[in-house]
């Protein structure tokens, strides 16, 4: 009896297309069909952007305030709706992808769920994320290129034709930053992660079925030549990647890099004497979505109180166990490649034969921090106390929830903590609130008892989408008021 087998197709402009090429990706669907994905060249992505007018052309042909709408219908089709999936008429439900998306990718089904609800709050609150994009300018300026403010005209023209990302697998809440073009009107060439191309490919027949143009989509699993192709080739692109990935791409103005976020949490000298009041922050920013996203903190610096902190938070830390992916208490995920657990283990460890760190957790936990369980490979949460603030592991991300500790005096901390993405400043003290402020290390600033993990709808994530497709233009008219 011949093996059912599902296909997920390139989109080409919104249109179906199976390539000769294609990735096994196993039995991981409930229906027990295998799952294989089409694998696009680059010279049929680069073929393709030759024609990315028509998908401009579609968006243009509907006002921002329609768009706008789709996407908050979009929101409730992606949660819940039964969307296309596959190339013979086949449906994927809300608990298939649950189910296929947590055997690709490692995720627990709670994490996965989670997931959702964040692209579904991004599209949901769509209106709020564009005005915080754009500083409250009217939606108009979409529609006709411009708009008045006072007796003033104000020019935004786009900057690129389209936009090309590449999806990492990490965590699937990431696509909620590629959205906003759409509604935006550029077009989006998207490059899935190997582990997940489902996310992006169910978002994207959601923003069909709501309303959006096919054309606007293109869906192109690829090589690491093809990435390269869609982020070239696009006026603008978005990619997420190692240090490794920064490196290779920080020439490029037209590249927006996303590598490691080495967020942190900071103690002001005024909040350390009540640690404890913040100590479920401080674990909340290490192990929320399992530690997978780049917004979770890898460090958390102190002024004093430097082992009460460290105890506290390894002994929270190392209670958090290896659960089945459907077991809805399961808070930590599984590693889909096995060998790249075993070697963060191994680099861990390595690393710890430097003088001046220990793992604190390994005196909580019972068992090794790299674990075998249901069917899965574990790394157990790890916090590491770094008597020396300088250690190799005082600075350092992995992609599970890992956290260093140091002792530094407030007046050390802003110079020390390098580039990072995310900052929560647990403080009071309005002086050093207004130091970080100035700081250009740090991309967003959380001020107060807040954890790195927590997004306001109003405030870009990370980078701003409208100022990296569009830009203003000096517009002036003598006698003509044109917007």
């Amino acid at each position: 009896m011949e093996e059912s087998v599902t296909h997920i197709p390139v989109l080409r402009f919104g249109e179906a297309y199976k390539s000769l090429d294609t990735t096994d990706l196993g039995n991981v669907l409930r229906s027990g069909s295998r799952l294989e994905v089409s694998v696009a060249n680059a010279g049929l992505i680069r073929r393709d952007k030759l024609s990315i007018e028509k998908g401009r052309a579609a968006l243009q042909a509907i006002p921002t305030e329609i768009l706008l709408g789709y996407a908050e219908k979009a929101a409730d089709l992606y949660l819940d709706g039964e969307l296309p999936f596959g190339l013979d008429g086949e449906t994927q439900a809300v608990a298939d992808y649950v189910s296929a998306l947590s055997e690709l990718t490692g995720l627990p089904h709670s994490l996965c769920r989670s997931n959702m609800f964040k692209v579904a709050a991004a599209l949901k609150n769509i209106r709020a994320v564009l005005s915080g994009l754009t500083r409250g300018l009217p939606t108009e300026l979409f529609d006709k290129g411009c708009t008045r403010l006072g007796d003033l005209d104000i020019n935004f023209y786009p900057t690129a034709d389209s936009l090309g990302v590449t999806l990492p697998s990490n965590s699937p809440g990431v696509n909620s930053l590629w959205l906003p073009a759409l509604v935006m009107k550029t077009p989006v060439f998207l490059k899935p992660g190997r582990e997940d191309p489902l996310t992006p490919y169910r978002i994207i027949q959601a923003m069909i079925a709501a309303g959006f143009p096919k054309e606007a989509f293109g869906f192109y699993p690829t090589t690491h030549e093809g990435g390269d192709a869609i982020l070239l080739s696009c006026g603008r692109g978005i990619v997420f990647g190692s240090d490794a990935t920064v490196k290779k791409y920080a020439h490029y103005d037209n590249i927006q890099v996303h590598g490691s976020g080495r967020s942190k949490v900071l103690i002001g000298a005024d909040m350390a004497e009540n640690w404890e009041e913040h100590l479920d922050v401080l674990v909340e920013s290490v192990s929320a979505n399992g530690g997978r996203s780049c917004i979770n903190a890898s460090s958390v610096v102190v002024p004093s109180h430097f082992d009460e902190i460290s105890n506290a938070m390894a002994k929270k830390l190392a209670a958090i166990e290896p659960h089945a992916r459907d077991d809805e208490d399961a808070l930590l995920c599984g590693f889909a490649n096995a060998d790249f657990a075993k070697t963060m283990d191994e680099a861990i460890d390595d690393a710890l034969k430097i003088p001046g760190a220990v793992d604190l957790t390994a005196q909580y936990r019972e068992g090794p921090r790299l674990v075998e369980r249901y069917g899965q490979t574990f790394l157990c949460p790890t916090l590491i106390a770094c008597s020396d603030p300088d250690h190799p592991l005082a600075n350092t991300e992995y992609m599970f929830p890992f956290v260093s500790v140091v002792e530094r005096p407030q007046s050390e901390m802003k110079d020390a903590i390098g580039s990072t993405l995310v900052v929560s400043a647990v403080t009071e003290d309005e002086e050093w609130m207004r130091e970080l402020m100035s700081s250009p290390d740090i991309d967003r600033l959380n001020l107060g008892s807040v954890p790195t993990n927590w997004v306001q709808w109003e405030q870009p994530h990370e980078g701003n989408l409208f100022e990296f497709l569009y830009r203003r233009r000096a517009i002036q008219s003598k006698s003509l008021k044109i917007a």
